[in-house]
C-alpha cells in the first residue's frame, strides 16, 4: 500500500493546475494562423473572384458565405467540447442538419423561380469536378491546426473528434474558397461545397484514431 502511495505522490509532485481558458487560447493559437495560411494560399493560387465588386451586392454570395461559416462555427464549438475527456459533440449533428435543410430550401426556391434551361448551370456550374477538391486542399491547413490543438488536449472519442474537426476544417476551407468561386447557384453550393466539407470530415475520421491518441 505504501508503494502505491509513493507512486501517486511521485505522479502529483510539482503538478501545476492548467491555467483557466487555456484550451480556448490554444484554439485561437491554432485556428487563426491556420485560417490565415489558407487565405494566403487561396489568394496566391487563385486570387479573389474577378467580379468581386458585383458579387458583394448579391444576396447569393452572402448566403453561400454564411452557409459555410455557420457549419464551421458549429463544428468548432463541438470540437472544443470533444477536446476534453468524455466530451460530447452535443447538438452538432442536429444544428448542422438544420443549416443544411435551410440551404436546401434556398436551393429549391432558386430552382423553382428559374427557367429550366438554367438548371445545369445552377446545379453543375462550370467547376463541379474540381470544387470539392479545392475546398479539401484549402481545408488542410485548418485540419492541421485542429490536430495540433487536439494532440495537446485530451479527447476520448477519437474518431468522432477527428470527423467533427474535419468538418470544421472543411467548412473553413469552403468559406475561404467561396471568395474565389464565381458560382452563384445555391444547388451547386448545397451539393459540391457540402461534398468538399464531407471529404475533409472523412479524412479527419480516418486520421483521428491515429493522430489524436494520447
Amino acid at each position: 500500500m505504501r508503494k502505491t502511495d509513493d507512486i501517486i505522490e511521485g505522479l502529483v509532485t510539482d503538478l501545476k493546475p492548467v491555467p483557466r481558458h487555456a484550451l480556448g487560447r490554444r484554439f485561437a493559437t491554432g485556428i487563426l494562423p491556420a485560417m490565415a495560411v489558407s487565405l494566403l494560399l487561396m489568394l496566391a493560387i487563385l486570387g479573389l473572384r474577378v467580379d468581386m465588386d458585383e458579387a458583394l451586392a448579391l444576396p447569393v454570395f452572402w448566403i453561400k458565405s454564411a452557409y459555410n461559416a455557420l457549419i464551421a462555427i458549429t463544428a468548432f464549438l463541438a470540437v472544443y467540447h470533444l477536446a476534453r475527456p468524455g466530451g460530447s459533440e452535443g447538438r452538432f449533428f442536429g444544428t448542422t442538419a438544420t443549416i443544411f435543410a435551410a440551404m436546401a430550401v434556398v436551393a429549391a426556391i432558386q430552382l423553382a423561380t428559374s427557367p429550366a434551361e438554367t438548371y445545369p448551370v445552377l446545379i453543375l456550374g462550370s467547376s463541379a469536378l474540381h470544387c470539392p477538391l479545392l475546398i479539401f486542399a484549402f481545408a488542410l491547413p485548418v485540419l492541421a491546426g485542429n490536430v495540433w490543438i487536439l494532440r495537446r488536449a485530451a479527447p476520448t472519442e477519437l474518431r468522432m473528434t477527428g470527423f467533427v474537426a474535419g468538418i470544421a476544417a472543411g467548412a473553413a476551407g469552403a468559406w475561404v474558397y467561396s471568395w474565389f468561386c464565381t458560382e452563384n447557384g445555391m444547388p451547386f453550393v448545397l451539393i459540391w461545397y457540402s461534398l468538399g466539407i464531407l471529404l475533409t470530415g472523412a479524412a479527419g475520421a480516418l486520421l483521428g484514431p491515429r493522430l489524436l491518441r494520447w
